[in-house]
């Protein structure tokens, strides 16, 4: 199936300037518009749907929930349709506090937290259908995660890539959805990439900022795409120019990238969804802590048995989660130390793994953790996500298990009923009226349904 585009938001007869300039990013947006799309990608684009949402919903619950919660109400003008950039930053920041959305290994972005809310609150806006928004979000994953496979890993290393490539996700779905045809959405990509940013320093402190990368992330797309109808311009060339986003904040970047193996699956379907709450580089790790659980306990092995526990790993999980001492919920989901810890000692790494009381009881066997970067999960990265566990006791007996890929991920993906069983305990974390009703609602939309009404902000 192809969607033919055309000028749906024109004001006074303007539309964009016509720029026939070669560029990444028109290569993008005709790439994306070319691709089929079939039953299967509309049943998996609603899965990814669902699960953004209700991490949206979830996020409410949640000290920074609180505060973007009221600052939205604070600002929300009284009997007026909500402003679609706003909702957008709301359910953008939202989505991405509780750390279970939704991650692209190769591209290292969390495409879902960005281009979901964009695509979300402009289809609601506009009264569009639920076909229509899951078509826009199948081309806002696309978008998002080639330029961020473009970016390469010297970029991840100061730059969070959720936040430096999702505009341009967020920006390509608007587009679909105002119906803009190529020249405007290429306008509207240059002047979403103008906004990219987003730096790792808040990982210092363990500062709210990581929401904020993604709430600016789906606004900037979605004013972009919206000044792109009215005839904004923007610059063509923003990827690659002598003064674009390449040359500025990618020391070694891949350009061929973006538009390399035009005829693969949809990205979307190449995306890793979060079975526990933490950053996705701790995943491995815990994945590997769950079986060892298991067997420890299998054979009656205490914990206070346990002499050191070694994790091999890729550097970019390093470089992100290693940190010896957890002081906050929020260190203690980017702690490789306190998640293996968390892994052995818990009955769930569910959200309470992360809190004080976990944290207290997991601190002993966390301070017993070294953590290395290692053969072959190291060279396999981004590709593969993977590392090993070593428990070593005090008698000398060794236990070991590894993963070449974490549960979620595309090789070992979560079946469609633990998506559905994940979504509802977001959902109730986030106190939903109907969690039920709201998954059946979004889920329709695969087959024809309407866009749903939800309890959103």
């Amino acid at each position: 199936m192809k969607i033919p585009y055309r000028r749906r938001f024109i004001v006074n007869g303007t539309s964009p300037a016509r720029s026939a300039t070669p560029s990444l990013t028109r290569d993008l947006v005709r790439l994306t518009r070319e691709k089929p799309v079939s039953a299967a990608d509309l049943e998996a684009a609603a899965l990814f749907t669902l699960d953004a949402l209700a991490n949206s919903i979830a996020g409410r619950n949640s000290e920074a929930g609180r505060i973007l919660t009221q600052w939205y109400g604070g600002n929300a003008a009284a009997n007026t349709t909500p402003d679609a950039g706003r909702v957008a930053f709301l359910l953008g920041g939202l989505c991405h506090i509780l750390e279970t959305d939704d991650l692209h290994r190769e591209s290292v972005v969390h495409p879902g937290c960005v281009v979901v809310p964009a695509a979300f609150a402009l289809a609601e806006k506009h009264r569009l259908g639920g076909r229509e928004l899951l078509v826009a979000i199948l081309h806002g994953f696309e978008a998002a995660t080639r330029i961020g496979m473009a970016v390469g890993p010297a970029h991840y290393r100061i730059w969070h890539n959720t936040a430096t490539c999702g505009p341009f996700g967020a920006a390509l779905a608007a587009a679909a959805l105002l119906g803009l045809d190529d020249d405007a959405a290429v306008h509207a990509l240059g002047n979403a990439g103008s906004q990219s940013s987003g730096l790792w320093q808040f990982l210092e402190t363990g500062a709210m900022t990581k929401h904020l990368h993604a709430g600016h992330a789906a606004e900037a797309g979605v004013r972009a795409a919206e000044l792109a109808a009215l005839g904004f311009t923007g610059p063509p060339q923003i990827l690659e120019g002598e003064k674009g986003f390449f040359r500025a904040t990618c020391p070694d970047a891949d350009p061929a990238a973006v538009t390399r193996d035009p005829h693969a699956p949809w990205q979307l379907t190449r995306t890793s969804i979060k079975p526990w709450p933490s950053c996705r580089h701790t995943h491995p790790t815990i994945d590997a802590g769950e079986e060892l659980r298991a067997r420890l306990l299998a054979e009656g092995v205490a914990i206070d048995a346990i002499r050191e526990i070694e994790v091999e790993t890729y550097q970019a999980a390093l470089d992100v989660c290693d940190r010896p001492v957890a002081t906050s919920d929020y260190e203690a989901k980017f702690s490789l130390q306190h998640s293996i810890a968390a892994a052995l000692i818990c009955p769930h790494v569910n959200f309470e793994a992360f809190g004080d009381k976990s944290r207290a009881a997991c601190a002993g066997l966390a301070a017993k953790v070294k953590v290395k970067r290692a053969e072959p999960w190291a060279s396999a990265y981004p590709v593969s996500w993977g590392g090993r566990v070593t428990i070593k006791l005090e008698t000398g007996k060794e236990y070991e298990a590894e993963r070449t890929n974490a549960k979620g991920d595309p090789e070992a993906p979560l079946s469609r009923d633990e998506m559905i069983a994940k979504a509802e305990m977001l959902l109730a974390h986030g106190k939903a009226a109907d969690p039920g009703r709201m998954v059946d609602a979004i889920l329709r939309m695969a087959e024809g349904g309407d866009l749903p009404c939800l309890d959103l902000y």
